[in-house]
Formats: structure tokens, sequence, C-alpha cells
């Protein structure tokens, strides 16, 4: 690897000023003073230092956030904090939300810089089952919840779409709250499909996603890196 995109990678210099550094004399390399931008550096075996400071890159991460409300799943910094804003971790910018969440919506969000692995959590061939709880503005019981139960587990045809819904399942807790576990990701798909049904969601959390569920003793805005385990399980 080039050293001035070593650099760039392992602090929060951009390629540009990574040069500057160079040109500075404020880098070493194996111990001697390095300013030639192109210098190949071998990232298992090679000492860089900037100002004295050891550098390492950073591998490939993969956390798990319970995410709270009015907070952006996004890269971009509008009127709410965003996701990243709640994890101290270097080269944070690089973490994507595995499937985002509405700045309304709570609850269980992934995170990481494996694109890979994203895609497997998130693409409809992999059938990876999400789980939301949400509350609604109308009760729906007996016949009525019987109905709309049927309607989600045979596929609603969304506005807008020209596909229906795959075949997903919903469970009441209470006339005014229900759970309901998907498989696709569609825009909006969980309060369109209450829409669908002549409803309206006030309130949404996601429970679970694929075999990993939110912990009961993980905060809102905490997060935690996922284990071995927890990353092969997908």
């Amino acid at each position: 690897m080039r050293l001035d995109r070593f650099l760039s990678e392992t602090t929060p210099l951009t390629r540009s000023l990574a040069k500057r550094a160079l040109k500075n004399g404020e880098v070493t390399l194996n111990g001697e003073p390095i300013k030639q931008s192109a210098t190949q550096v071998d990232t298992q075996s090679d000492e860089v230092k900037l100002n004295g400071e050891r550098l390492a890159l950073v591998g490939l991460r993969y956390l798990m956030m319970h995410k709270p409300l009015e907070v952006e799943c996004t890269a971009r910094r509008g009127l709410y904090p965003r996701v990243i804003d709640l994890i101290d971790l270097p080269k944070v910018e690089r973490l994507q939300p595995v499937g985002r969440l509405d700045v309304d919506t709570t609850g269980l969000l992934l995170l990481t810089d494996d694109g890979q692995w994203s895609h497997r959590v998130t693409s409809p061939r992999h059938r990876c089952a999400k789980v939301y709880v949400a509350d609604l503005a109308e009760p729906m019981e007996g016949d009525a919840a019987q109905w709309a139960i049927n309607q989600v587990e045979e596929g609603l045809l969304l506005d807008g779409e020209e596909t229906p819904t795959q075949p997903a399942a919903l469970r009441f807790i209470t006339p005014q709250q229900a759970e309901l576990t998907i498989t696709e990701g569609r825009y909006h798909q969980v309060k369109r499909m209450f829409a669908a049904l002549g409803n309206h969601v006030s309130a949404l959390h996601r429970r679970s996603i694929g075999d990993l569920a939110l912990p009961d003793d993980l905060a809102p805005g905490e997060w935690r890196e996922l284990t071995p385990e927890e990353i092969a399980s997908f």
C-alpha cells in the first residue's frame, strides 16, 4: 500500500494532508523519516509513525446499536444527530447502517464497513427475518384483527407498488400493539403495510434481525461489537 494512502486509512488526514505531513518530515517508516508519498508499506510488518505515534489499519467492524428516537441513519448532517455521532471509534464515518431505521423508529440497528456482509443481511434473496413492534393509532381485534393477519400472510399490495409484499407474519400483542415479521426491506414497508390495512403506525421498534435480538441491557443510544458467533449467524 502506498504510504500516503496508508496515512489516510489510519488517521483523519486526507490524501493531500497526508502528503503535506510527509513533506514536513512528520512520518517515519521503520524509524526512518520518509517524504515520498509513493513509498510502499507492508501493512503486516512495517512500522509507520506520525509524530511519534504508531499507526495501524482499522479492520472490518460489526456493531449493534439500540437506536434511539430522533437520530438519523445518514452520513449527511441534518436536523438530527446521526447514529455514527454516538459511536466513538476511529474512521467511524466508514460504518454504514445495515438496513436503515427512520428517525422516529427505535430498536436494533446493525452497522458495518463490510459491504459483502451487509448485503447478506439485507438481500431479499436471503430472506432474513426482521421483527418489529408497532403501536397503532386504531385498535384492531376480533374479526378485524384476523382479517389483517390473513392479508399479511397472503401479501399486501402497497400504494405505488406493482407486486405484493412477500408473505409475512402478524401477531397482535394488544388491540393497539402488533408484532410484524417481514423478510423484505421495502421503503417504509412496515408503516405502508399497516396503511394498506387501514391503520396508522404511531410508534415503531425493531426487536430483532435474523437470530439476533436486541439485548435488554443495551440502553437507547448504546452500542457494542458483535461476537464472532453473531457475525457468522448471517
